[in-house]
């Protein structure tokens, strides 16, 4: 007598125990935490190290290569398959979810000439975490064959375990910048995912401990390293505090992690200071001499602008000087960072020291990646002040290209003008040339100048445009340092930061990042 249908289909088709499933499950799990682990440390590294597409590339590379050791030494493997598992979900959870937290630390209290020794222990934890992560795969493909026993062919098998292994990276690459470091943080972030890594450990355990000899010891080991983690999660911003005080001096009065940046503000003696990804960009007892010198040799020099645009500058500093000008109809603010903007719109401190500029209906905020932003719109304007910081990675190195000053001479009305920070011309003398090669290069009329700041030194600046630059006849009431006389002193260079020969710096080659690193690293060696 024949099968029925379902008799039929329950023959034909392979059984999946609890195990079977569990260990399923737990590559969906265990991609998603290496994922984590690979982009914590490249976050940090570009955070603390500076040069985003280096670093991501370098740990990434490294991460990779890692896996591969993994991989190949996982052949060694032969018995207690099981065991093996879940000792390596417990390395790679106790490694991986306190490396953030471990490469914060030693930042903070690393000397500042022992940036080798940093970089030493971030490349060595990112392979200890690729070389656990290298071994699991393997291990449940074995384990899922041995407890299948040969009910599904390899190929199955490694269809099944590589499908959860990509759609668990899947969903943390959109999950991380979105929410797990606005919300979580890198660091708590880090531990998060470590608890899941323990959690894959403890429930394999549970499931498998009649395969596993002395389970009790090793669940014993799965709860002391659960403990250590959970309170690592519950201390991750005291730790992220400590390290900030120790890396930015005592005052820190707000940190915020953005998909963008990592945003700090301090506070000593009244004084405030903010730092985007470590680096400082303003300090309240002398900003105003920047941004003085950044606006109004152009504004002024225009005479009457109605139309301003702003490209970054999220503080709104910018913005209280231009709309000292009461011709001023519109400015539009093109920032990349929502918060940003939110802080020096809504925080009473941060607002103040803009004079709540971003809350002027003059002042219209958008935020959006200006490069897409220009291509995507044709308006001109009077004036467009470029207030992107320095040129120290290739995702910021684009804004100082060839290609994203024709979208801003696009932009520009026929007698208007164009000013562009463009870092020290003392410390940094060939990357500031290379900028005003690079508006050349397009076509463009240009005037540099420099100004003192103290909490940076000697900083430069360039109008471009394409009728002469003349000194303006006039400037607003309330400048704190700028004066009609003193604008011709800006102008003149001396020998150590007068014009040297440079290429311009185009998308193909972005020479001025090389060139800036180059300058800059010199300083800090």
């Amino acid at each position: 007598m024949g099968l029925r249908s379902g008799e039929a289909d329950a023959a034909i088709a392979p059984r999946v125990g609890p195990g079977e499933l569990a260990l399923l499950a737990s590559v969906f799990v265990v991609a998603a935490c290496g994922l984590v682990y690979e982009l914590c440390a490249g976050a940090l590294a570009s955070y603390l190290l500076g040069d985003s597409v280096l670093q991501f590339s370098t740990v990434i590379g490294t991460y990779l290569f890692a896996m591969g050791l993994g991989s190949w030494a996982s052949r060694h493997v032969r018995e207690q398959l099981a065991t093996m598992f879940v000792r390596v979900e417990l390395i790679v959870g106790v490694i991986g979810g306190l490396m953030p937290a471990a490469l914060f630390a030693a930042h903070a209290t690393l000397p500042a000439a022992s940036l080798i020794s940093f970089k030493v222990l971030l490349y060595g934890l990112v392979t200890l975490v690729g070389v656990g992560v290298g071994l699991e795969i393997p291990i449940v493909l074995r384990l899922l064959d041995k407890h299948l026993k040969g009910r599904d062919s390899l190929s199955t098998l490694v269809s099944q375990v590589l499908t959860f292994d990509y759609l668990g990276s899947l969903v943390v690459s959109v999950a991380f910048p979105l929410l797990l470091v606005p919300h979580l943080g890198i660091v708590r972030s880090g531990v998060f995912f470590g608890l899941l890594n323990t959690l894959v450990a403890i429930w394999s355990l549970w499931l498998f401990r009649g395969d596993i000899p002395r389970w009790r010891w090793l669940a014993a080991q799965c709860g002391a390293i659960f403990a250590l983690l959970v309170a690592a999660m519950a201390m991750g911003d005291l730790l992220t505090t400590w390290s900030e005080d120790r890396f930015y001096g005592p005052g820190v009065v707000l940190h915020e992690s953005t998909p963008y940046q990592r945003i700090v503000v301090t506070e000593q003696s009244g004084t405030l200071r903010l730092f985007l990804n470590g680096n400082l960009q303003f300090n309240s007892k002398d900003e105003y001499r920047y941004h003085e010198a950044l606006v109004h040799p152009a504004m002024a020099g225009y005479g009457a602008p109605r139309r301003v645009l702003v490209l970054g500058g999220g503080d709104g500093l910018a913005i209280r000087e231009i709309l000292k000008y009461p011709s001023v109809e519109q400015v539009t603010q093109v920032e990349l960072d929502p918060e940003m903007t939110r802080l020096f719109t809504d925080d009473p401190v941060l607002a103040a020291l803009n004079e709540h500029s971003l809350k002027s209906p003059r002042v219209h905020i958008v935020n959006a990646d200006a490069f897409a932003w220009l291509e995507q719109h044709d308006d001109s304007y009077d004036v467009i002040v470029v207030d992107f910081p320095d040129p120290s990675n290739y995702a910021l190195g684009k804004l100082y290209s060839t290609s994203f000053y024709e979208l801003v001479d696009q932009h520009l009305a026929a007698s208007g003008y164009a000013v562009v920070q463009t870092t020290s011309p003392l410390v940094a003398r060939r990357s500031f040339w290379t900028v005003a090669t690079t508006l050349e290069t397009v076509g463009l009329h240009v005037v540099p100048y420099h100004v003192h700041v103290p909490s940076f030194g000697e900083w430069g600046f360039i109008i471009a445009s394409h009728r002469p630059w003349v000194l303006p006849r006039a400037l607003p009431a309330g400048m704190r340092f700028l004066t009609l006389p003193g604008m011709q002193a800006l102008l003149d260079f001396p020998p150590d930061m007068s014009r040297v020969p440079a290429e311009p710096n185009r998308l193909s080659n972005q020479t001025l990042v090389r060139t800036f690193e180059e300058e800059w690293g010199k300083v800090h060696d």
